[in-house]
């Protein structure tokens, strides 16, 4: 039977901790208020299907508003998302792998959106699915995800518009209008 004073301990802790968490949240609504410019950039993040108010802050402040990032490419590396492969020579070649060199806090914060896009998200759903029947290996495709969804916040970013789930579609629509237009007959 656990000691009663520890248990009372615990509860203390967890009621401690559920106040600071409350306490942060609140400090980042009253950020946000502040801030319309930032608030503002936090709502276009936040139409992206899996990526909540709290991940677009972190991603935000992580990145310092993306103000040194030049391209996804930076960013992916920035975050520690790049491929590295382990090459000696010709004899020895290791499988590749995520760098893990970058900033740490901003890979945890993509974990539990690249989950919920892949649950909501049919695009990411596919490529989930596409990458572990290739491969195998549920993890790998879910740090495809983020990485996908990590560069999905920097372009949306970067473009001030908000999440299109037909945006690729309508992409390809537009280009095929143009390479073949309309024959009209004299």
């Amino acid at each position: 039977m656990p000691n009663v004073n520890s248990l009372r301990r615990i509860d203390e802790r967890i009621q401690f901790l559920t106040d600071q968490e409350k306490e942060i949240k609140q400090d980042i609504v009253t950020l946000l208020e502040e801030h319309p410019d930032l608030l503002e950039r936090v709502k276009n993040i936040f139409t992206i299907p899996g990526v909540g108010e709290l991940t677009a802050v972190i991603v935000l402040a992580e990145t310092n508003g993306f103000d040194l990032i030049r391209n996804k490419k930076q960013l992916t590396s920035y975050a520690g998302f790049d491929v590295k492969e382990k090459q000696s020579g010709t004899s020895i070649k290791g499988k590749p792998r995520i760098s893990m060199r970058g900033n740490r806090h901003l890979r945890k914060s993509m974990h539990l959106p690249s989950l919920s896009a892949v649950k909501y998200n049919e695009n990411h759903k596919n490529m989930y699915a596409r990458i572990v029947s290739k491969s195998g290996i549920k993890m790998k495709a879910l740090i495809a995800v983020q990485r996908k969804l990590l560069e999905l916040i920097y372009v949306i970013d970067n473009s001030k518009d908000g999440y299109q789930e037909d945006y690729q579609q309508k992409k390809d629509t537009m280009h095929e209008c143009k390479s073949y237009p309309l024959q009209t007959s004299m």
